[in-house]
């Protein structure tokens, strides 16, 4: 079992920055991968980004350039660090712990609003 705690989402222009924070425990943090998805009103739940446990990642095309994901695996915590926001970035962001290759844990969302 693995405990999932986001914070850092808010309000803020277009061109604005926001650091999401994960905070994790249970199970064997240093061995999981772990990610970032989000959800916007009416639309299915999708990744953003994904960081394996020896450190490689992974983005969706739509925030290549602009967000970074990174670990602190002594912490126990997962940042997403979002530059340049879009109002389509405006959604629920979501912490997830896998299991194998799939996602299986989740934290209980942050809203990200990104809005002029």
């Amino acid at each position: 079992q693995v405990h999932l705690v986001e914070s850092g989402g808010g309000l803020v222009q277009p061109g604005g920055s926001l650091r999401l924070s994960c905070s994790a425990s249970g199970s064997t943090f240093s061995t999981n991968t772990m990610g970032w998805y989000r959800q916007a009103p009416g639309k299915q739940r999708e990744l953003v980004a994904s960081i394996a446990s020896g450190g490689d990642t992974n983005y969706a095309d739509s925030v290549k350039g602009r967000f970074t994901i990174s670990r602190d695996n002594a912490r126990n915590m997962v940042f997403l660090q979002m530059n340049n926001l879009k109002p389509e970035d405006t959604a629920v962001y979501y912490c997830a712990a896998y299991r194998l290759i799939l996602p299986r844990y989740w934290g209980q969302g942050t809203q990200v609003t990104v809005s002029s």
